[in-house]
């Protein structure tokens, strides 16, 4: 474990006198008072030594962040020394390597967290909600996105669409509900309410919801095919970019191509991101399956962009599931479609908005709903492990520094279609504007769920009467998923080859 001395070693003096009656000595222990500013300190930089290593390498923004220079240090020990300088892991990250315009790199001082959160596995009750300000008040009142599937919340007496207003009696607002929703309790009371007259009152309804360890997320949460006049409508909803899930997209897009479906509605207004490699195999389901079609690049720091050549950078559309997570490897059941209806949200974001950005050049993107996060950048999962390149890789997990099982997810490129294009940062802006309204969210995959109702309305041209107006609509201050940033992710496909790498420079 490499350690740092800040200070020099404390000394002990002993004396040793002689009786003037006895041959034999007196030892006598003289203790000294040290000053506290003298007592050595010891740090252990082994933490601090994995992320400077790592963002020196990796880090896209590492050009810009005058700590990480490769040039920074003329010697190991003054190196160490600045390690040293800075004792808390996480204020040396924040403070010292981060660029300040990066708001998506994140990390746990455990890194199978992360693996777990890309797989769609963590510790929940299985209740998604959003959260928003009640008109110009600092109070706060929840609404029921949806339910996970085998939840905790799926055995309670809760439903989309139900709003609340408080947790164990006491009314949320902006001050508690972090505490209180995301807090260290793993049971808690909702203390449920109902909108009467476009006004959100308490009720006598609580439900009571217990966080379990290892919830898993089935990702597709509703699949459809909805015949309107001579259309025939598939409704896919996907959550988050899992891999392992691509043969499941495979079978749903199988059945919508047996049913003759002409027309596809894609939701992802609650999917923050997640695989590259599930995206493109959901973008080449929706489009088709040509692998010298460029679906998106990525673009990493100088010195990496130096040894890298296309086969690092580019990806492609593909023809299968793939073999990611077990994957079957299958031929794709392509729609072949030459548009496509996306709803996406404020609670949209990463590999969301890659699929919807990827698609653009080659087909008709109609983007439903509210303007999207503005994530087009990708990351890495990174772990202590030097000869891996600090890479993480579920082959060489024994080979992880056992002292420092911190992982790191920083941002490493920036992520541009085949046109070149990249300047979404501020999200995407959509099509048609349409928010969801607190006063009816609907049913999910029924055809009057209001913003299902206006793709149908805009690729059948029927009923163009009916009224989209919003009565309170869904102002997202926070929710379920966007409180944690591991959340909003575009974990990219490419293995960084170590063969290329001008890595670790000090070890």
């Amino acid at each position: 474990m490499k350690k740092f001395f800040l200070s020099l070693l404390c000394l002990g003096i002993i004396v040793v006198s002689c009786n003037k009656n006895d041959d034999d000595p007196i030892i006598e222990e003289e203790e000294i008072e040290i000053p506290e500013e003298e007592v050595p300190v010891v740090v252990d930089i082994e933490v601090q030594n994995f992320f400077w290593q790592t963002l020196n390498s990796y880090y896209f923004w590492q050009g810009d962040v005058q700590d990480l220079a490769d040039d920074r240090f003329d010697t190991q020990a003054g190196y160490e020394e600045f390690l040293a300088e800075n004792p808390i892991p996480v204020d040396f990250l924040e403070n010292k390597l981060l660029f300040s315009e990066d708001r998506f790199t994140f990390y746990d001082e455990d890194y199978t967290e992360l693996v777990n959160n890309s797989a769609g596995v963590s510790k929940s009750n299985g209740l998604q909600f959003g959260l928003s300000l009640i008109g110009d008040t600092d109070d706060v009142f929840g609404y029921v996105e949806y339910i996970i599937k085998d939840s905790d919340a799926s055995n309670q007496d809760i439903k989309r669409g139900e709003v609340f207003t408080g947790v164990n009696g006491t009314r949320l607002n902006r001050d508690n509900y972090i505490n209180l929703l995301f807090g260290d309790n793993d049971t808690y009371t909702l203390n449920m309410a109902e909108i009467v007259d476009n006004t959100i009152s308490p009720i006598d309804k609580e439900v009571t919801l217990t966080k379990a360890e290892g919830l898993q997320e089935d990702p597709i949460l509703v699949t459809n095919v909805i015949t309107s006049g001579d259309r025939k409508i598939g409704y896919f909803m996907y959550n988050q970019f899992v891999p392992g899930t691509e043969d499941a997209m495979n079978a749903v897009f199988a059945d919508f191509m047996s049913q003759g479906v002409t027309d596809l509605v894609l939701d992802l207004r609650y999917n923050l991101g997640g695989r590259g490699t599930t995206a493109a195999v959901l973008a080449s389901l929706i489009h088709g399956t040509n692998t010298a079609d460029l679906l998106f690049r990525t673009i990493y720091n100088s010195k990496l962009q130096a040894v890298f050549d296309s086969s690092d950078t580019d990806n492609f559309f593909v023809k299968t599931t793939g073999t990611v997570s077990g994957s079957s490897n299958a031929a794709l059941n392509t729609l072949n479609l030459s548009q496509v209806y996306i709803i996406a949200t404020e609670s949209s974001a990463s590999a969301s908005e890659l699929v919807m950005v990827g698609l653009e050049p080659y087909m008709d993107v109609v983007h439903i709903g509210t303007t999207t996060v503005g994530k087009n950048q990708g990351s890495v999962l990174f772990v202590d492990d030097p000869e891996g390149g600090n890479v993480y890789d579920e082959t060489r997990v024994d080979n992880i520094n056992p002292n420092v099982q911190w992982g790191l997810q920083p941002i490493i490129s920036r992520v541009e279609n085949s046109a070149g294009f990249s300047d979404y940062a501020d999200g995407l802006i959509p099509d048609i504007k349409l928010e969801e309204d607190i006063t009816n969210l609907g049913i999910l995959g029924n055809a009057n769920e209001p913003l299902l109702a206006r793709a149908i309305q805009e690729i059948t041209g029927i009923g163009a009467k009916r009224s989209f107006e919003v009565t309170i609509p869904a102002r997202v201050i926070s929710s379920s998923k966007l409180y944690n940033p591991k959340n909003a992710t575009l974990l990219l496909n490419k293995n960084i080859s170590d063969s290329k790498n001008p890595l670790l420079p000090r070890k």
